[in-house]
């Protein structure tokens, strides 16, 4: 009866573990704006596809509609990805709804309309509720305007907290994320010809967790200057198999690419 008792205890303590307890994935596999590689990106389906490759961290990008939506778009306008051209900020939501973001990614890839279907810019909050049905991949929010701040409080209104980093270039941005929510991982991303040591300072002092680096500026040094101070050396954004080995080589303990799989692949060798 004790072995028993003790069993359910044990499934009990485990139903009531918070978020923070579950086994989210850690192979430093990065999905660039969903699985992009196979499906438009920062569309539902590229990111439904970085789940199911096994990545364990999504990557997308934000930007504020004119009606204050939180949208999931890399650029300021859909020109480059879509049939129209909105710029974004000037933009109601139900106008960028319009525009069919697959239309770039169907043209490249020779694609009819049935192989890849139209789609639509989805709300961050759509990504956030798909991305909290499971509990192995993570996602990291991207803000390519100033929307920290309701990024955030979409992110503790959802709860989401565990499910959800920061990624981006840009010294303030990264700065409010820790001001507003100390706990959420930031990976600041730096350019190739970036003051290592510099970074390093201001990512111990601002409490950042990670530098991502452009993939060209990398060296064995570098990265063992980023592991010495306790923080995950990353690249961006690479799909040249070559260069992912060769970056694995020197020590890299993340990689952004379009292709979760293939990387995927390279490190289970």
């Amino acid at each position: 009866m004790k072995f028993v008792s003790a069993i359910l205890f044990a499934l009990t303590l485990t139903t009531l573990l918070p978020a923070e307890e579950h086994a989210f994935l850690q192979n430093g596999v990065t999905a660039h704006r969903g699985n992009s590689a196979v499906y438009p990106e920062n569309t539902l389906p590229a990111f439904k596809s970085g789940i199911a490759a096994g990545a364990d961290w999504l990557e997308l990008d934000l930007f504020l509609t004119k009606d204050g939506k939180l949208v999931v778009t890399h650029d300021k306008t859909t020109k480059r990805v879509g049939d129209k051209n909105l710029d974004v900020a000037g933009s109601t939501y139900a106008e960028l709804k319009t525009v069919d973001v697959a239309t770039d990614f169907r043209q490249r890839k020779q694609l009819t309309k049935t192989e890849c279907p139209p789609q639509r810019m989805p709300l961050l909050e759509e990504v956030l509720q798909l991305v909290k049905q499971q509990h192995k991949t993570r996602v990291s929010l991207q803000p390519k305007a100033d929307c920290v701040k309701e990024a955030v409080a979409l992110v503790k209104r959802l709860q989401m907290e565990p499910w959800v980093g920061f990624n981006d270039g840009n010294l303030n941005y990264m700065s409010q994320v820790k001001q507003l929510a100390p706990k959420i991982p930031v990976f600041w991303d730096r350019g190739a010809d970036t003051d290592i040591e510099a970074d390093i300072k201001i990512a111990k002092e601002r409490g950042f967790e990670a530098l991502v680096l452009h993939y060209s500026g990398i060296t064995p040094e570098k990265v063992q200057q980023i592991k010495a101070a306790g923080l995950e050396p990353g690249a961006w954004t690479v799909n040249d198999p070559t260069l992912m080995k060769q970056l694995l080589k020197q020590g890299v303990e993340r990689i952004y690419t379009d292709d979760p799989r293939l990387l995927l692949q390279l490190k289970n060798q």
